[in-house]
């Protein structure tokens, strides 16, 4: 065997010097000894050692530590990351390289690290003080692992990857210099890594959508497969070294109506990191975590174009009709401009990033503005025209079922907008007909933490079962209202979509109303402080914002109108579900697009996603109401349906006045 060890001092950073080049050059020199005297089967071993945490990976362009063959050592802190080797051009197409760890390292750490690496400090970042690791005892160690990774490699042929589970992916191995506990972690190939890019070019015949056959297990069920059959590996996607989804997922304890568990992953937007949260609320914490890792897929899948290159960079005006018009789905009123000078009003003549969705009215590729679909792409706010968020984003085990879901969600909040702002009076639906004997048990639970929970019937334009949720605390106190929606085929799960909302919701508002109390009571003064998503559930906590929903559990003040049987959403005309679930889309897309809409779809599906066996599509319907968050950034205000939706329907008899909508902003959470 021969062991060679090369120093890396920096990762590759040009002109890094200090404590830790020397530690490198005198560790590389103490690990070279050390491989050999722990032989591996005549294994020739190399390694590289490097730092962390000394460039922004997720910027940099240049070649990577640990490009050669060999095993990566990177330094940072009080650990040792060892991994994951390689082998050179043997390599299968999707195993991660060097670079993809230093990629989800980096994207994995806390915000006030991040914020130093990638927008920089006046002095940059630098060590402090001289690492003490560069000892015999932690050589040998780190040489014994990597005589152990060599072993197991010979052991198995190729030991990095297997069948399933994390295992179908390579391990690096965090050794904690201090104590020598060694700790493995399953490592997920980068897409977007420059050096081993998995992405395609987008283009118009890729985006094409044929959908498929997909018979289903029963009628009133969506999804063809359950959570438990998926290969779901959350150690992989949720690890403290290189969790593409963040560093943990914990359970809320603190909420007794649902097994709650939360996650949270950040991304950059601009000077701005993200914190974007996904979880799960299920009978038990297992489901709910495996439910969570799903929804934090489709958020990650969500935010920018992880799967393709865009590749059209033009003006609406010089597209000739191939292009989908953004203010057909909305825009800010012109004083929100006005007030927001660093954010550039939509202008049909300015280019601005496109990507290929799919129409499935008119059976034809479509462009649409990428911020429409990729709400958080990069780029600077001259693109940002609006702030999109993730509605009509949805994940499946297949495209007809992500597809499904997403004009789902479509049709839901355009529906809850339209009844809010609309004020519209809501047949009530009565839970406790539900032949689900859960339904019925969440209801009681939630009467038990002194809410009333309540359900309406909020079909507006389509025969599409849609329910509105809310929670209603008896005694009126803090934590007074709190909502949610479904919608579905099937009226028990429409229902059962708003109950899991607002019963996990609903049992921490009166703790959560409490601790800022002072802050929402400013809110319900002045609405323009409503500025981002949780402003808007919160404030409606506060016992005096309920009488803006008096129009929906009051009306004229009076006493409560009698449920009516969960059955009446299944009326003559409504859709039913079919034993297909393309049927099943084929009557809902025929609804929507028989109303005079179009149905377009983007597959935002990532090769991490794709390689489990996931779907994820972003479903825009032109003219709906989109969901929007900041009470001045309301496009649903500006859009001609809110005012004639209701007519329409038959709910009113006039087109909507301005006078005649709701002044409060929606409590939608």
């Amino acid at each position: 065997m021969r062991g060679d060890v090369l120093p890396r001092p920096a990762a590759g950073t040009t002109g890094y010097t200090g404590p830790w080049t020397d530690t490198c050059e005198a560790l590389a020199g103490l690990l070279t000894a050390g491989l050999a005297r722990h032989r591996a089967g005549g294994a020739d071993l190399r390694a590289e050692v490097s730092v962390l945490g000394t460039r922004d990976e997720l910027a940099v362009a240049g070649a990577a530590v640990g490009t050669a063959a060999g095993t990566p050592v990177h330094l940072y802190g009080h650990h040792a990351i060892v991994g994951p080797s390689v082998t050179g051009a043997a390599d299968a197409p999707s195993s991660p390289c060097p670079r993809c760890l230093a990629r989800r390292w980096q994207a994995v750490r806390s915000g006030s690290l991040r914020e130093a690496l990638e927008l920089g400090t006046e002095n940059g970042t630098h060590a402090v003080g001289e690492p003490p690791w560069a000892v015999p005892f932690l050589a040998d160690a780190l040489a014994a692992l990597l005589a152990a990774r060599a072993e197991r490699a010979e052991r198995v042929g190729d030991a990095e990857h297997t069948a399933s589970g994390a295992e179908r992916f390579p391990t690096v191995h965090l050794l904690d210099l201090e104590t020598l506990r060694v700790s493995g972690f399953p490592l997920v190939p980068d897409a977007e890594c420059p050096q081993c890019d998995r992405r395609t070019e987008d283009s118009a015949e890729a985006a094409r959508i044929e959908p498929q056959s997909r018979p289903k297990p029963a009628p009133e069920v969506f999804r063809l497969h359950g959570i438990d059959e998926y290969d779901l590996p959350l150690a992989a996607f949720v690890n403290p070294v290189a969790g593409m989804l963040g560093p943990s997922v914990v359970p809320d304890l603190v909420s007794a109506s649902t097994s709650s568990t939360v996650g949270c992953f950040t991304m950059r937007s601009g000077s701005y990191l993200r914190e974007c949260f996904w979880g799960g609320h299920t009978a038990n914490y297992r489901t709910s975590t495996r439910v969570g890792l799903l929804e934090g897929l489709e958020r990650f899948a969500g935010m920018r174009a992880r799967g393709r290159r865009t590749t059209v960079f033009a003006a609406f005006d010089e597209l000739g009709g191939q292009a989908l018009d953004p203010r057909e789905c909305g825009v800010y009123a012109d004083a929100f401009y006005r007030a927001e000078p660093g954010i550039t009003p939509y202008a049909p003549d300015r280019p601005i990033p496109w990507v290929w969705g799919y129409s499935l009215r008119d059976r034809r590729p479509v462009l649409v503005p990428e911020i429409l679909t990729y709400y958080h792409s990069p780029g600077g706010l001259e693109n940002r025209f609006v702030q999109e968020s993730s509605n009509g984003c949805a994940s499946g085990g297949c495209l007809e079922e992500a597809v499904y879901f997403g004009l789902m969600e479509a049709v839901e909040r355009d529906a809850f907008l339209i009844a809010w702002y609309g004020m519209l009076g809501l047949p009530e639906l009565d839970a406790r007909s539900s032949s689900r004997p859960e339904t019925r048990a969440l209801v009681d639970r939630l009467e038990m933490y002194g809410y009333r929970a309540r359900f309406f019937d909020t079909r507006i334009s389509f025969p599409i079962p849609v329910v509105t949720a809310v929670a209603e605390r008896i005694d009126g106190g803090l934590g007074r209202l709190c909502f949610g929606a479904g919608a579905s085929l099937d009226p028990e799960a429409a229902l059962w979509a708003g109950l899991c909302e607002i019963a996990t919701d609903a049992v921490n508002l009166r703790r959560r109303t409490a601790r800022e109390e002072r802050r929402l009571r400013a809110m319900a003064e002045d609405f323009d402080r409503i500025q981002v998503l949780h402003d808007h559930p919160l404030v409606y906590g506060l016992p005096e914002m309920a009488r803006y929903a008096d129009f929906l559990l009051a009306p004229g003040g009076g006493p409560a109108r009698r449920p009516g049987p969960l059955g009446g959403l299944s009326t003559p005309g409504a859709l039913r579900p079919a034993a297909d679930l393309r049927d099943d889309l084929r009557g809902c897309v025929d609804a929507v697009t028989g109303a005079g809409f179009d149905v377009v779809v983007v597959d935002q599906t990532m090769p991490e996603q794709r390689d489990l066996g996931f779907h994820t599509a972003s479903v825009i319907v032109p003219g709906l109401l989109p969901i929007d968050f900041g009470h001045r950034r309301q496009r649903a205000l500006t859009m001609p349906r809110l005012r004639t939706a209701p007519r329409e329907a038959g709910l009113r008899g006039h087109d909507l006045r301005a006078d005649e909508l709701n002044p409060a902003p929606h409590p939608f959470p």
